[in-house]
């Protein structure tokens, strides 16, 4: 499994941790890393374990294991900067949200990226919305390992161009670029006990957060961001995205996204308590 998707753009003493999706990968965030780069912010993109390889890869893998990945590259990077910022596109959202619950003192702002704590955007079947409960007690009994939800159009990318890149890369089988053309059931009951941990956890995020959403996001309602925005203590920013499906650091609106995200931190930091020494 090749760790080439991850990336590291050297800035200054503010950091930026980029966390990806599930079945995703480094690629999705990489724009917006540039972008933040640009800005003046040290930024790294770290590959969730089990993810840019094969299916079995991503099954030999658990929430933990994934969230084990993000509190490394945090505590690598926090170890370089005076501050450090975490945001994440889809789970990768739920994850940043999970570090600044644990780790409080890390974590001086949090980017939230179409949450995705349910699957109940409109391109998701009746069956995914409504059923998704059940396959946490189907990866116990070992019922559908090798099942999966396979992506369906328009793959949260709205820009119909992109999309054809995006889905003729994912189907080839190149997961390293596009990540897995699937969600299998195994991992996304994961994904759902990482969620309910999650959203349990949302009044211990103190942080300020940044949340951008699209609002005809095909994977995940608006209603996600919603419950981030009543649920944590910390301040929030809302950020609606009219014309972006659910891969808002890709889509149309990502310079958008970018600029807003970049003046959040730039705020924050500013406003902050005193830089903190380097551990």
């Amino acid at each position: 499994m090749s760790e080439s998707t991850e990336f590291h753009f050297e800035g200054g003493r503010e950091g930026v941790l980029l966390i990806h999706g599930l079945t995703g990968t480094p690629t999705e965030m990489r724009m917006l890393g540039k972008g933040l780069n640009r800005a003046g912010f040290t930024v790294v993109g770290v590959r969730l374990a089990g993810h840019c390889g094969s299916e079995d890869d991503l099954l030999a893998t658990t929430w933990q294991d994934w969230y084990a990945s993000v509190e490394a590259a945090a505590e690598q990077l926090r170890g370089r900067v005076d501050r450090l910022f975490v945001a994440g596109l889809s789970m990768g959202a739920v994850l940043a949200l999970r570090l600044a619950a644990v780790r409080p003192d890390w974590v001086d702002g949090v980017g939230v990226f179409g949450a995705t704590f349910r699957h109940d955007g409109w391109s998701i079947p009746w069956t995914g919305r409504n059923l998704s409960f059940l396959l946490p007690m189907f990866k116990r009994l070992g019922i559908g390992r090798h099942r999966s939800f396979m992506e369906q159009p328009p793959y949260g990318i709205r820009d119909e161009r992109l999309r054809a890149q995006i889905s003729a890369a994912m189907l080839s089988g190149d997961s390293e670029a596009a990540g897995l053309p699937g969600n299998p059931w195994h991992a996304l009951a994961e994904m759902w006990w990482l969620a309910r941990d999650v959203r349990r956890r949302l009044p211990d995020v103190v942080a300020p957060c940044f949340i951008a959403h699209a609002t005809d996001d095909d994977v995940a309602s608006t209603a996600n961001a919603d419950m981030v925005a009543r649920g944590v203590r910390g301040p929030v920013e809302m950020l609606l995205l009219a014309d972006s499906y659910h891969m808002i650091t890709i889509d149309r609106e990502r310079r958008t996204l970018i600029e807003r995200s970049a003046d959040f931190f730039t705020r924050v930091a500013r406003d902050a308590r005193p830089a903190r020494m380097a551990a």
